[in-house]
């Protein structure tokens, strides 16, 4: 039997009621590969995680400072199927039971993609079940959903993570507007890049927010770049040589730094952006709820600031529990009920796309 699109899904499938509705029990094996974590997921519904195993390789790229492309992707060809046996096992269900199988198709690094991509497709293709490619990004986005089950729209998500910084407006969960996003630097990769010339090794944001609680933020007047324009673009380049610039002069100077003030007064800067931009929607735009997504949402320094500056607007942040914050396979399945649910199913011909946008 040979790989049906998903119209000759539908129409074998769909009036003899083969797929699923709202309200069955819907499984779904999701895989998320895109950068330096090999993560499978049971989900069933959407936000019911039934199993949700990830495997680092932090440990793995921190002698050299960064994700080294090469090396991550032979690391997930190695770790993929155990990956995927052990989330299985502990949601305690068989392939047999699978309704569909989900994988992140981009954006993130090509040779990473590509093995939870191919994976995904193969198993979707042995078990004669959809498959279904999910943007990484969403995935962010989604995760909130299964830590608050009670967001309401409309809702405004601030999403910040190693190669995104976007502020989008969802009038209604399933669409949304893009009010504007970096021009250069993300806040993640900022982060990173001004953790390593700190000497504070990799991964950046969590070793700046460290440092920062011994530090004081209102040490040194970073710029903040794009604060006070009329829009909602970011742009943390600018900063992260403001720092670069300051380090060196006071090398030449031969002054003594104090790391933990320069690590505070960055996060500091970046996080009154950050916040700017979002209560400048918030006067806006008619909000109910404002997410918070993406790596970066780990910092609790961001979510302090970011939920105390909501409070004049009685406006409550929510936040992904902090194992959803960073890759993993829980949050693609949660997209994928959704896509499942409209029959957006995927051709096993759907390649990976690096720079895929939202």
């Amino acid at each position: 039997m040979t790989w049906m699109e998903p119209e000759t899904f539908e129409i074998l499938y769909g009036e003899s009621g083969w797929f699923k509705e709202e309200g069955d029990e819907i499984i779904i094996l999701a895989i998320e590969s895109s950068c330096d974590e090999t993560s499978a997921a049971v989900v069933g519904d959407g936000l019911n995680v039934l199993s949700n195993v990830v495997a680092s390789q932090i440990d793995l790229h921190k002698k050299y400072g960064g994700v080294v492309p090469e090396i991550a992707s032979r690391k997930h060809l190695e770790l993929i199927n155990p990956v995927i046996s052990e989330a299985l096992q502990q949601a305690g269900v068989e392939f047999s039971d699978l309704d569909a199988v989900a994988a992140t198709y981009g954006p993130g690094l090509v040779g990473s993609l590509l093995v939870g991509l191919t994976a995904a497709k193969t198993l979707a293709f042995a078990l004669q079940i959809p498959f279904i490619g999910i943007n990484h990004i969403v995935g962010h986005i989604y995760a909130n959903f299964i830590s608050n089950k009670e967001i309401q729209p409309p809702v405004l998500c601030l999403t910040v993570s190693g190669g995104h910084t976007d502020l989008l407006y969802f009038q209604e969960l399933g669409s949304y507007q893009l009010l504007g996003s970096t021009r250069d630097d993300a806040a993640g990769e900022a982060f990173d890049k001004v953790a390593r010339v700190l000497g504070l090794g990799y991964p950046g944001g969590p070793a700046i927010e460290r440092i920062s609680q011994e530090g004081n933020p209102e040490a040194i007047d970073f710029p903040r770049p794009f604060i006070d324009e009329n829009n909602y673009d970011f742009s943390f380049s600018g900063l992260k040589t403001a720092v670069l610039n300051y380090l060196n002069t006071e090398k030449q100077r031969q002054a003594e730094i104090n790391v933990a003030d320069v690590a505070a007064s960055f996060q500091q800067a970046v996080i009154d952006v950050l916040t700017s931009k979002v209560l400048r929607a918030v006067e806006n735009y008619p909000v109910q709820s404002v997410i918070l997504s993406g790596g970066v949402s780990a910092n609790r320094t961001l979510r302090d600031h970011l939920a105390r500056s909501l409070e004049e607007y009685q406006l409550p942040l929510y936040t992904p529990e902090l194992e959803l914050c960073t890759d993993n396979a829980a949050m693609i399945g949660a997209v994928a009920y959704y896509k499942y649910l409209k029959r957006d199913f995927s051709p096993l011909t759907l390649a990976a796309r690096a720079n895929l946008k939202l």
